[in-house]
């Protein structure tokens, strides 16, 4: 009314003009509250009136939406507008400045999206990576505890913050920095609930029970295969009429191979949903298809149309809602060539059920592998969402690699074989069923562009300049999708192809919108560099975000054995008092430092975590695992598993006596004045340490290379505690159970024809291993190989002195196999 008084406030949102994107989670009422904030704050807002018109995207600075399902989405991105999450307006109106938008995002890819963290008292080291990963992952990070944190990481509860957070009951979840590991190497959020403190199920013994599963439906329902087994058309469930199809122009390929009934009656749907059935490419908005092959598939993709399988369609109709084809593998058409390196594959699925289950059948059948029903010894692989189950210990028992269904998922997504050695593809949380997880993975953009776009398919008239396109589409595809990843760009922008439009070949007009799209270009590019440096720097870090480390190639890193340099710097020449110069990061890590058997931290937590925090400090950082290790704190030498190990490594093996010097004196001390020398027990092991550390480094863990090693289960120490001794020192070791299987002709890399028929079964005297000893005879006998049933001793002892020990001292049988 006139005369009364703007209550506009200029400043926070004047600059921008918003979309917002209705959805299931983003219903009319939000959408009200979040219109009169903006109004209120000097904006402005539309609503994207999806299906009856589509976004004006000249005139929108960001779109508002609670998930990247909208048809609009990929548009936006060429253009680098910005979407982000109804809370993103919440905190810039609260902080009275536009917040960063890429921490939120709706991108599932950004799978810490939904996470505010912040970490307490853990090592600053730790803490960094946790910060660095939260955020390059679309997560926030808080240095305090604030009213927005949704997880606390800390160690233990025996802190401020956390008896706080318990006294009080809020709703925050307090979390082991095992949790944030086990989701960066997965590149999956996974359930916190086995991480949670006070009593983390992950800290738990290990028991046989596998870990339950309880998967999202929402990344399966209707998307289990590329080819709906039924010959008739999805029930509309008495519903009036669909309106995912309104004013959307579609073809329906011949490739689909479905009769005419069936065509006419999904016709029928399209046109009573006000939508329309086409016979050209050129004529429609979307494209459906069996196979990525054909002149209106490459027309189609080149246009950036919308492009789906039959799968996909039916998803549509039946829950009359939009979801793009790339969201889910099998709404994609498929390859008709298979996945390079995949055919003729023997894959095994174990621990997936359902339709997890049915789904990577039907995945593994779309790259040109077997899916087998059963398990059997010339299978190359099996699929497993966790290794507590009958078929893992089979597989281990064969050789047959074992490995998680990301690998199938990422190698179908980028139409490329991914490597077995990236540890994403062989990590099995403890507790946790991998089946939670599946189908989350999407069909990647670029790699589509680059491995299926076919433009010399296309008549030239139909698609004007296309080898500048072709061209242009190589040079941007030529980084493979994992690798942009990896430095840091989470969020890829696809490679826009740009049609004729102005009479030039590939030619964008040079209107106010293109100038507006480099300028937000670069302010995207700038408001990225902070997250992507931080993410960068952790990265590199060894051993993920609980067990830090340097690489080798790291100038910072201190090489085992290497001192300490006590090289006083050069005074300088002045007159004046120079002020101490203060600290403005982190301190460098001069020492990995592992520790087994220091007495001062055996039963006391707080205690342990309060010199870790000053060791990192001083410039040492406490890892667990010895393959990190540059230096190793032990009170003597023993037989563990961890000192064994160890050795095989050579680090620098110091008494634990380093570490009290450390904290007494607050500095870090020389560690060559603390190396371990324990004259009774290298007495008692017939070793001399330095003499097997020295051995250690030539033989860089090699020393058992291409050694066929068994164990049995009773052996004193355990299968598992032997595994890791033996990979440690290059051999492959696996479980005989006395099973039927086979043992290859010859080791791997063996040359020497004398010994190359040597296979060793490490066993105890027990009378239940003695009755394996002429299964095991016989599988060697008819793999023409010479069996020896040694003492687990003579591993345990080869490792320890870095020297193969003759089989002889250590037959457990004389019996030769006929």
């Amino acid at each position: 009314m006139a005369g009364e008084p703007d209550t506009r406030q200029e400043g926070t949102f004047s600059t921008c003009s918003f979309a917002i994107v209705r959805s299931d989670v983003l219903n009319d009422a939000m959408i009200k509250e979040l219109c009169d904030q903006i109004d209120l704050h000097g904006g402005t807002c539309h609503l994207d009136n999806y299906p009856d018109d589509r976004l004006d995207l000249d005139n929108v600075t960001h779109i508002i939406s609670a998930t990247t399902d909208f048809p609009d989405y990929y548009s936006a991105l060429d253009r680098f507008i910005h979407v982000v999450k109804p809370t993103w307006v919440t905190v810039s109106i609260a902080t009275g400045k536009l917040a960063h938008p890429r921490k939120y995002s709706p991108d599932p890819n950004l799978f810490m999206n939904d996470v505010v963290a912040t970490c307490v008292e853990l090592p600053q080291g730790d803490a960094d990576a946790i910060a660095g990963g939260i955020l390059a992952m679309g997560g926030n990070y808080s240095f305090k505890l604030t009213s927005q944190i949704t997880h606390v990481v800390a160690l233990n509860m025996e802190n401020d913050v956390c008896e706080s957070i318990q006294e009080k009951n809020l709703n925050i979840k307090m979390v082991l920095p095992h949790w944030f590991d086990d989701c960066l190497r997965l590149g999956k959020k996974i359930d916190e609930g086995p991480y949670l403190l006070p009593d983390p199920e992950i800290l738990n013994p290990p028991l046989n029970q596998a870990p339950s599963c309880s998967p999202s439906r929402k990344h399966l329902s209707g998307a289990t295969s590329a080819s709906p087994s039924s010959t008739k058309a999805p029930s509309l469930n008495g519903r009036k009429g669909l309106r995912v199809f309104k004013k959307k122009r579609i073809l329906l390929e011949k490739d689909l191979q479905i009769s005419d009934v069936l065509r006419g009656v999904l016709n029928g749907m399209i046109l009573a949903s006000d939508g329309t059935v086409v016979d050209k490419a050129s004529e429609a908005d979307i494209l459906v298809c069996k196979y990525r092959d054909g002149q209106n598939y490459n027309y189609a993709t080149a246009k950036q149309k919308d492009v789906g399988n039959l799968a996909w369609l039916y998803y549509l109709i039946i829950h009359d809602l939009w979801t793009s084809p790339l969201r889910r593998l099998l709404h994609y058409p498929l390859p008709k060539k298979p996945l390079e390196g995949f055919a003729g594959l023997k894959i095994g699925l174990s621990n997936y059920s359902g339709e997890a289950r049915t789904y990577l059948e039907n995945l593994i059948s779309a790259t040109g592998a077997i899916c087998t029903k059963t398990l059997k010894q010339d299978n190359d692989f099996l699929i497993t969402a966790h290794r507590k189950s009958e078929k893992v210990n089979a597989a281990e028992e064969w050789g047959i690699t074992v490995v998680n269904h990301l690998w199938v998922e990422e190698s179908f997504a980028k139409w490329q074989k991914q490597s077995i050695t990236k540890s994403r593809y062989t990590h099995f949380p403890t507790k946790t069923n991998l089946g939670e997880v599946v189908g989350q993975t999407e069909i990647d953009r670029k790699v589509i562009e680059a491995k299926f776009l076919n433009l010399d398919a296309i008549p030239s008239e139909t698609l004007p300049g296309r080898r500048r396109i072709q061209a242009s589409t190589k040079v941007n595809s030529s980084v493979p999708p994992s690798e942009s990843s990896e430095r840091g760009n989470v969020t890829q922008t696809p490679v826009r192809l740009h049609s004729q439009a102005n009479g030039k070949e590939n030619g964008t007009p040079a209107t106010e919108g293109s100038r507006k799209s480099k300028t937000a270009a670069a302010v995207k590019l700038q408001e990225m560099t902070p997250d992507i440096a931080l993410f960068e720097k952790e990265r590199k870090r060894v051993g993920g975000v609980v067990y830090g480390g340097r690489r080798k190639d790291d100038p910072e890193r201190v090489e085992p054995g290497r001192k300490r340099s006590a090289e006083p710097a050069e005074p300088a020449i002045t007159t004046k008092k120079t002020p101490k110069r203060q600290r403005t990061g982190p301190t460098p890590v001069e020492i990995r430092l592992l520790i087994s058997g220091y007495k001062p931290w055996v039963g006391n937590a707080k205690k342990e975590v309060n010199d870790t925090k000053k060791l990192r400090e001083l410039g040492i950082s406490i890892v667990d695992v010895p393959a990190k290790a540059t230096h190793f704190a032990v009170p003597g030498i023993v037989r563990t598993p961890k000192f064994m190990v160890a050795v095989a490594y050579a680090p620098m093996i110091l008494t634990t006596d380093f570490i009290e010097a450390c904290l007494s004196a607050d500095e870090l001390v020389d560690p060559s004045d603390y190396e371990l020398v324990d004259k009774q027990k290298e007495k008692e092991y017939k070793v001399k340490l330095k003499d097997a550390l020295q051995k250690a480094r030539e033989n860089d863990h090699k020393l058992l290379e291409g050694y066929s090693l068994y164990c049995t289960e009773k052996v004193s120490g355990g299968y598992e505690t032997f595994k890791t001794i033996a990979e440690a020192n290059g051999a492959s070791l696996a479980p005989y159970r006395g099973r039927q299987m086979t043992i290859s002709s010859r080791r791997v890399g063996e040359d020497d024809a004398e010994t190359a028929n040597e296979v060793v079964l490490l066993s105890s005297d027990t009378a239940e291993d003695k009755t394996l000893w002429p299964k095991f005879q016989r599988v060697a006998a008819d793999s023409r190989r010479e069996p020896f049933v040694l003492l687990g001793e003579w591993l345990l002892t080869t490792a320890l002195r870095q020297e193969i020990q003759p089989f002889e001292s250590y037959e457990l049988t004389k019996l030769k196999a006929k």
